[in-house]
């Protein structure tokens, strides 16, 4: 490439909504699947996709997109293969922070906490119900390892799909399920001049489960 990119004249007002100490539910988790369900209902059409990012043992970030599945008041799940980078990653530290972008919405929603395995029952559940696509595929892939080429990937599924005819292909044990368990919540609304609203809820050990909310400068 030759020559600087420059998008410091790249810019956009954010006119879509506001938010207000009075607007916010007690419990994030409520507060967060209000937003999620807007931003479903207002065209997003990936609103469950996150930015996962967490370290290795030494320290180096590491971030890709996943897919949130289901979510209660423990916390935020997902499924990987856990002979991924972020599977390793997660062994030597497990913690990690994740983000929602709703453009459509003008908001993020911004989330960190310690993480824990799901059960194989909860990820043999979850792998029975998939497609029978995406079954094979991530039965036939090691996620994350080099392979010659496309032809080489597609062979893989090709071999298991002779082997498992009714496709009862079997899930791998290293593909499993992750819990985010939040500490923090941080919920931003994109405001006029980039005076954004922005609240952060918090939940000490010792406060029997209550969120405090506070107000941050954007």
């Amino acid at each position: 490439m030759n020559g600087e990119i420059d998008h410091r004249s790249t810019r956009r007002d954010f006119m879509h909504s506001e938010l207000h100490r009075r607007d916010l539910n007690p419990d994030p988790f409520r507060q967060f699947a209000d937003w999620l369900a807007a931003a479903t209902t207002d065209g997003n059409f990936d609103a469950t996709g996150m930015a996962l990012a967490t370290t290795d043992a030494e320290g180096r970030p590491d971030v890709r997109i996943v897919l949130l599945k289901h979510f209660d008041e423990r916390g935020l799940c997902w499924y990987t293969d856990q002979r991924s980078p972020k599977g390793q990653e997660l062994a030597a530290n497990p913690r990690a922070a994740v983000v929602f972008y709703w453009p459509e919405n003008d908001r993020q929603v911004r989330v960190d906490g310690p993480v824990e395995k799901l059960s194989d029952t909860e990820a043999e559940a979850y792998f029975q119900q998939r497609p029978d696509g995406s079954r094979f595929a991530s039965a036939a892939s090691e996620q994350s390892q080099p392979i010659a080429n496309r032809a080489a990937l597609e062979q893989r599924v090709t071999d298991l799909q002779a082997r498992y005819p009714a496709g009862d292909v079997p899930r791998n044990p290293a593909w499993g399920g992750y819990r985010l368990q939040p500490e923090h919540f941080e919920f931003w609304q994109g405001r006029p001049s980039r005076l954004h609203d922005r609240f952060r809820y918090s939940r000490s050990a010792g406060t029997g489960g209550v969120w405090a909310i506070q107000r941050l400068m954007p």
